[in-house]
């Protein structure tokens, strides 16, 4: 039973932390609201392309979840172009980041946080920083 694909990572919060990062992830990073079949529980499927990338859940009273739950998880990454485009979206937006560069490669990274504290990292080609 070989893996074939990534398919999606799923954030859970409660609705006002929840329409903050799909505010985020659609004005910030730039990925698109998208079709979301017509679950019970409420919720928005952000895309890449035709790909429903992030799923973001409301979660229900009872599993509320406070922010910051230590875990194992320590970011998503996305592939990205264009890098100084980037840091001007950012710097808009009053995101706080780091740039670095990935030894040998000339590849760059930027890294920062969502709105309920999730690490972000964005990778641009050499071509593209």
């Amino acid at each position: 039973m070989p893996v074939t694909g990534f398919n999606h990572y799923n954030l859970c919060a409660d609705r006002i932390i929840l329409d903050k990062l799909r505010d985020f992830y659609i004005n910030v990073i730039g990925l698109q609201l998208g079709y979301r079949p017509p679950f019970e529980q409420f919720g928005y499927w952000l895309y890449i392309g035709d790909q429903p990338i992030l799923h973001l859940s409301e979660a229900p009273q009872e599993e509320a979840r406070p922010l910051h739950v230590i875990s194992t998880f320590d970011h998503v990454a996305f592939t990205c172009v264009d890098r100084l485009a980037m840091e001007a979206q950012l710097q808009q937006h009053q995101v706080q980041f780091k740039r670095a560069e990935i030894p040998r490669d000339g590849n760059s990274q930027l890294f920062f946080s969502d709105p309920a504290g999730n690490k972000v990292e964005l990778n641009f080609a050499k071509i593209d920083a």
